[in-house]
């Protein structure tokens, strides 16, 4: 597998290296919602697997998952994430998991080679959603799995629609991709994905997904 990475800089990637920091100190809003979320996505890993992370923030659900895998590549936009991160794996020995400052959409690759995506907590910070979702599928392995956990603000604060492009221009809010669930659902489903596992734990909680290339 062959792959190039360009690094430009970015208003979003500057809004999240200033995050960083406060962002690794927050507890999980959802701890039962999280430990299920983790236990599902362990149910469709195996120890022989090479497993992709993107958006991956401060590392810590990568770094969870690294015992039952053979190797996760986990990338972020975010310089300070990812040094967050290295940090992390560092101080835990972890050295199956190798952090990244890379887009998602730089990846390029010759033969399909993950067995398993992970697209947690971003695919509603993306404006270029439904390409991420195709080059997710090109970057799989037949019957390889992708594994999302979504806002879907269009559900239940539809106002963000209006307010989140103000909030991104005056520098207090990140992207926001405004989408309902069924629209998740379509995107996933018209990039050639047949959806496997799809929960919401909860009224205008994240959705969570995993959906499978076709073998």
């Amino acid at each position: 597998m062959s792959m190039e990475q360009t690094q430009t800089p970015s208003g979003a990637s500057r809004f999240w290296d200033r995050l960083a920091d406060k962002y690794a100190r927050q507890p999980i809003a959802d701890e039962a919602a999280y430990r299920t979320k983790l236990e599902v996505t362990r149910t469709f890993l195996a120890p022989d697997m090479e497993v992709l992370e993107f958006g991956c923030g401060t590392g810590s659900t990568a770094l969870l998952h690294a015992p039952y895998v053979k190797h996760i590549r986990a990338i972020d936009f975010s310089e300070r994430m990812i040094g967050i991160a290295q940090s992390k794996a560092k101080a835990q020995g972890v050295d199956n998991v190798t952090f990244e400052q890379a887009e998602i959409s730089t990846l390029t690759a010759d033969e399909p080679n993950f067995d398993v995506v992970l697209g947690l907590s971003v695919l509603h910070l993306l404006e270029n959603r439904d390409e991420v979702i195709a080059k997710v599928y090109s970057l799989l392995k037949p019957s390889g799995v992708f594994v999302t956990s979504t806002a879907c603000l269009g559900d239940t604060m539809k106002v963000f629609k209006y307010i989140g492009p103000l909030g991104k221009a005056l520098g207090l809010l990140p992207t926001l991709n405004v989408m309902t669930r069924s629209e998740l659902e379509r995107a996933m489903t018209g990039a050639g994905f047949s959806i496997e596992h799809n929960w919401q734990p909860g009224r205008g909680k994240a959705v969570f997904m995993v959906a499978r290339k076709a073998g």
